[in-house]
């Protein structure tokens, strides 16, 4: 299982808390993490102030040599498809093909108001999207991209949602489902969702879906700086490393290829709350 992190703490309240990220980053890779992860909000609000995905993660290309990029979700129907291909594109080349893009069709109102954009249908301009975005890739559009990306036919695309509809749209545009919050017995009903819609979709059989998820962890002995109601937390409320390895193993068991993680603890306090999982997690799972 690959494992993965997000550069700032779950849901930071002040602009201030994202000077350094940078630096996380880089401490993140020099651990062993295979990804750093960027999630994607215009406004602030109840996920606190959000740095854009493709920006931040070109930031964090810049200071890095090997770890991988993955927006985690990017909301695609906020966006022209044309200008997300050749964004994407061009963090890809420019990044040495360590990105991946993943996708979800977003459930703040506010946020599509805010830049105009019609709430109801995304999910069907999602699917239209992901058509026009890898048909530009693979260069078989009537105008070519001003970038092509490095990644032959474009970067890893991973599809979020736990609808039927995001179901749908992962087997029809996706390299792999992502999730959120699951544990070994969602993933498991997940699989077995897919699996009746494989039949009805036509997925490719040689193109295997992958299942990865984010996740949640609160290290024992770190204080939390926000106490997320009603979300699943990895290790429980009250995690030990044996507990976290456990419910990773069940879940890596199940089938999850990768897991990225947000962290609640403080800002000041991520660098170590980063240590304690490279030492107590990492070596029993990570491929780097």
């Amino acid at each position: 299982m690959r494992l993965g992190v997000a550069p700032h703490r779950l849901w930071p309240a002040r602009e201030d808390e994202l000077d350094g990220v940078l630096e996380t980053a880089r401490t993140a890779e020099e651990l062993g993490f295979d990804h750093v992860i960027a999630s994607s909000h215009l406004l602030a609000g109840t996920a606190g102030v959000t740095p854009d995905p493709l920006v931040l993660l070109s930031a964090v290309a810049g200071a890095t040599s090997r770890i991988c990029l993955v927006t985690s979700v990017l909301i695609l129907p906020l966006y022209h498809p044309v200008v997300v291909a050749h964004q994407v594109a061009t963090l890809d080349r420019l990044s040495g093909g360590r990105l991946t893009l993943g996708v979800g069709t977003g459930w703040d109102t506010a946020e599509f108001d805010a830049a105009g954009v019609p709430f109801a249908g995304r999910g069907r301009r999602a699917d239209e999207q992901l058509d026009v975005v890898r048909t530009l890739w693979r260069d078989e559009a009537d105008v070519r991209l001003g970038v092509r990306p490095r990644t032959p036919g474009g970067p890893p695309v991973w599809i979020g949602g736990h609808s039927e509809a995001a179901l749908r749209r992962a087997l029809r545009h996706g390299d792999a489902w992502h999730g959120f919050g699951v544990d070994a017995a969602g993933l498991v009903e997940v699989r077995g969702r897919l699996a009746v819609l494989e039949e009805k979709t036509g997925r490719d059989s040689a193109r295997p879906l992958e299942l990865t998820a984010g996740l949640v962890l609160g290290p024992p002995g770190f204080e939390a700086a926000v106490r997320p109601s009603g979300w699943q937390l990895l290790g429980g409320a009250e995690p030990s490393a044996e507990r976290v390895r456990a419910e990773l193993g069940e879940l890596a068991d199940a089938g999850l290829a990768s897991c990225s993680l947000w962290l609640p603890v403080a800002t000041d306090a991520l660098p170590d709350a980063l240590g304690w999982v490279a030492q107590e997690i990492l070596p029993q799972f990570s491929e780097v």
